[in-house]
C-alpha cells in the first residue's frame, strides 16, 4: 500500500483535531465580545440594541452572503487552503477590535470578522465528511463542533481573565494574535483528499436548486435557523443577565459560563452525534426526532434556570439546555452533507448555514437587545432577563420543523458513491 493511501486513515483524528481548534478559535472571537459586553458598552457608549447589532447583524450580513462562493471556491481548489486563509482573516479582524473607538469602527470591525469566518465553516464539515466513513461520520462531526461549548466557554473564560489582567482591548488583540500563528500550522498539517476528476464541476448555480426541491432541507434548516436565533442571542446576552440578576463580577461571570458550557454543551455535543450514527443507521429519520426531543425540553429549562432563586440552583436548571440546545450539530449537519452527492457538499453547507446565520446570528443578539431596551421601562434590570425568556419560545418552532422534516429525510437522503 503507497504512503499516500496510507495517508487518509493514518491521519484523519490529527486533521479533526486541527480542524477543531480552528473552530475553537472561530468561537473564541465571538463569544469574547459578549463576555466584554459590560466594558465595552460603558466604554463607547452602547444601548443594548446598538450592541445587539454589533453582535449579531454586523458579524451576521458578509458571514452568511460569502459563505456560499468561498465553500464554491474550496470546493473548486483547496478545502484547507479556504479554511486557512478565513482562519488568518478573521483572527486579524479580531485583534483590529481591540483598537475600535466608536460603535461605526467595531460595527466594521465585526464585518471584517464575519467576512473570514465565512470560509471556514462548511469547508470544514466537507474535509471532516471527506476523512471519516459514513458510519463514523456524525461522530466526528460532533467533535468537529465540540469547538462550539469549548470556544463558548473559553471565550468566556479567557475573555474575563485577559479582560481582568490588560483590559478588554487587550483581551481582543492577544486572542486575534494567537489565531494568526495557528493559521499556517492549519495549512501545513491539513491536506485535500484526492476527489474524482469532475468532483469539483458542478456549477455554483446547480446545488441551491438541487437543495430548494427537498422539503428536507427547508424543514432542518428553518429548525435549525429558530434554534439558532435563541442560541446565538442567549450566548452573547447570558454573561449580562448573569451579572445584572446575580450581581457577579466580571470573572465569576466567565467561570461560572465555562463550566456550564464546556461539561454542558460538550456532553450534549458529543450525545448528539452518537446518537445519531447509532440509531440513524436504521433509520434515517432519528437525524431529524434526536435534535427535536432535544429543543423541546431546552426551552423550559432555561427558563427555569433564568428565573432560579440563587446562583447554584440556576447552575444545575442551565447544565441541562446548555447540553440540549446544541445537541442538533452533529446529526443536521450530517443529515444536510448527505442531501447531496459528495462533490456538492462544500456548497450545500454553505447553503444550509446562510439561512441559519441570517435568522439566527442576524436576528437573535439583536432581538434579545431590542427587547430588553423596549422592556427597560416596565422591568427596569430585569428586562434583559424576560427578552431573553421571550426569545426561548422559538425553541419550541425548532421542534416542530424537525418534527415535520423525519419523514422528507428519509427520502431524501443520499448515500455515499462506491
Amino acid at each position: 500500500m503507497s504512503e499516500t493511501s496510507l495517508w487518509p486513515a493514518r491521519s484523519a483524528n490529527l486533521v479533526l483535531f486541527i480542524l477543531l481548534i480552528a473552530y475553537i478559535f472561530n468561537f473564541l472571537d465571538r463569544q469574547i465580545l459578549g463576555i466584554l459586553a459590560s466594558s465595552i458598552k460603558a466604554d463607547l457608549n452602547l444601548t443594548d440594541t446598538e450592541f445587539g447589532a454589533i453582535g449579531g447583524l454586523a458579524f451576521a450580513l458578509l458571514y452568511s452572503l460569502l459563505g456560499i462562493p468561498l465553500a464554491f471556491l474550496a470546493d473548486k481548489t483547496s478545502r484547507s487552503g479556504v479554511v486557512a486563509g478565513a482562519l488568518a482573516v478573521w483572527s486579524a479582524f479580531t485583534a483590529l477590535c481591540g483598537t475600535a473607538t466608536s460603535f461605526g469602527q467595531l460595527f466594521l470591525y465585526r464585518l471584517g470578522v464575519g467576512v473570514g469566518e465565512a470560509g471556514g465553516v462548511a469547508p470544514s464539515y466537507a474535509l471532516v465528511a471527506d476523512y471519516f466513513p459514513p458510519e463514523r461520520r456524525a461522530r466526528a462531526l460532533a467533535v468537529f463542533s465540540l469547538g462550539v461549548p469549548i470556544g463558548l466557554g473559553g471565550g468566556s473564560f479567557i475573555g474575563a481573565h485577559l479582560a481582568q489582567l490588560f483590559g478588554w482591548r487587550a483581551a481582543f488583540v492577544i486572542m486575534g494574535v494567537a489565531g494568526i500563528i495557528l493559521a499556517p500550522v492549519l495549512r501545513w498539517v491539513v491536506r485535500d483528499l484526492p476527489r474524482a476528476r469532475n468532483a469539483a464541476t458542478a456549477p455554483l448555480g446547480s446545488v441551491f436548486p438541487m437543495l430548494a426541491r427537498k422539503p428536507a432541507f427547508w424543514l432542518l434548516a428553518f429548525g435549525a435557523s429558530a434554534s439558532s436565533l435563541c442560541g446565538y442571542g442567549l450566548a452573547l446576552w447570558t454573561p449580562s443577565v448573569l451579572m445584572r440578576s446575580f450581581d457577579l463580577s466580571l470573572v465569576q461571570t466567565g467561570n461560572f459560563l465555562a463550566s456550564l458550557v464546556i461539561i454542558g454543551g460538550c456532553t450534549g455535543v458529543f450525545a448528539g452525534g452518537w446518537l445519531a450514527d447509532r440509531l440513524g443507521t436504521g433509520d434515517r429519520g432519528w437525524y431529524a426526532k434526536l435534535p427535536a426531543i432535544a429543543w423541546l425540553i431546552t426551552a423550559p429549562t432555561f427558563v427555569a434556570g433564568f428565573f432560579a432563586p440563587n446562583l447554584w440552583f440556576a447552575w444545575v436548571l442551565l447544565l441541562i439546555p446548555n447540553a440540549l440546545n446544541i445537541l442538533w450539530l452533529g446529526p443536521i449537519t450530517t443529515a444536510v452533507q448527505h442531501l447531496v452527492p459528495q462533490s456538492m457538499r462544500s456548497t450545500a453547507s454553505a447553503s444550509f448555514l446562510l439561512i441559519n446565520n441570517l435568522i439566527g446570528l442576524g436576528a437573535g443578539p439583536l432581538l434579545i437587545g431590542g427587547l430588553s431596551d423596549a422592556l427597560k421601562s416596565t422591568y427596569g434590570v430585569d428586562s434583559l432577563r424576560n427578552a431573553a425568556v421571550v426569545c426561548c419560545s422559538f425553541y419550541l418552532l425548532a421542534a416542530f420543523l424537525a418534527l415535520l422534516a423525519i419523514k422528507p429525510l428519509r427520502a431524501a437522503w443520499v448515500q455515499d458513491a462506491a
